[in-house]
């Protein structure tokens, strides 16, 4: 996935966000299911994973203040529908500076929605298996574009296996595509993908233990295909579950 924008419901949204580059389209029944379009007044365009009925997870640097938020839906038609977002919770924790440096931190929201959204079932949340050894592998999704500077790759929902590299942690995770160890263009989160969910396969079934946090391109430059940043759930699922109890939204 890369950054890049996307045209949606006659609007252009061109603020980088994160998208699966070279990703492949999930099963309707698989990790795809519960994947969201998150869009803000502003022009940006980010992904959101249910976890509740009307409860969405996403990253805290898509969803911050003096902008107002809605969920696509598509009807039958395929036409997109805006759905209105009633609550937005931001960790306490989280650094906009810290992010942007590709530094740890908890970069982790929360969206009350409205209504459930059509044709989605809630994700398991979980937190990642201890310890987290190099070559681990996860599932990433979004909905950002393929080709970077191309809007009209975006918008659908994908999928890519990647795996740990570096030294992962409670406070950070870095993945790369498992051919290209992310020393060339390969696999990876992009824009529009940001806030997307991050699955660790267990036997009973694909667990949320992460969200994209960013992006890079090949050998840390500029741009996707390169490292995917995670901020794994390890040190916020209590504050997910805590906030999720005080809307009512039964996690």
């Amino acid at each position: 996935m890369k950054f890049v924008a996307i045209a949606l419901a006659g609007v252009l949204l061109a603020v980088p966000a994160h998208a699966i580059v070279g990703g492949g389209v999930p099963s309707a029944q698989g990790v795809g299911r519960s994947v969201v379009t998150i869009v803000g007044s502003r022009g940006n365009f980010c992904t959101g994973t249910l976890i509740a009925p009307k409860l969405v997870l996403t990253v805290a640097h898509c969803v911050q203040p003096g902008a107002t938020y809605k969920i696509v839906e598509y009807g039958a038609d395929q036409k997109p529908v805006l759905r209105d977002v009633r609550t937005v919770a931001i960790h306490p924790g989280f650094n906009m500076q810290a992010m942007l440096a590709h530094r740890a931190t908890a970069d982790v929201a929360l969206l009350q929605l409205d209504a459930v959204p059509q044709g989605k079932m809630p994700a398991v949340l979980g937190t990642p298996q201890i310890p987290i050894v190099v070559g681990s592998r996860f599932t990433v999704a979004g909905v950002g574009v393929t080709i970077r500077g191309e809007g009209s790759s975006g918008g659908i929902v994908r999928a890519a296996g990647l795996i740990a590299t570096g030294k992962p942690g409670t406070l950070q995770i870095r993945l790369v595509d498992p051919l290209t160890q992310g020393t060339s263009d390969g696999l990876g989160a992009c824009t529009g993908d940001s806030g997307g969910p991050v699955f660790e396969d267990r036997l009973a079934g694909a667990a949320l233990v992460g969200v994209v946090s960013w992006s890079t391109g090949a050998n840390g430059a500029a741009g996707c295909g390169g490292l995917t940043g995670v901020t794994p759930l390890t040190l916020y699922r209590d504050w997910i579950l805590q906030t999720a109890r005080q809307w009512g939204a039964g996690l």
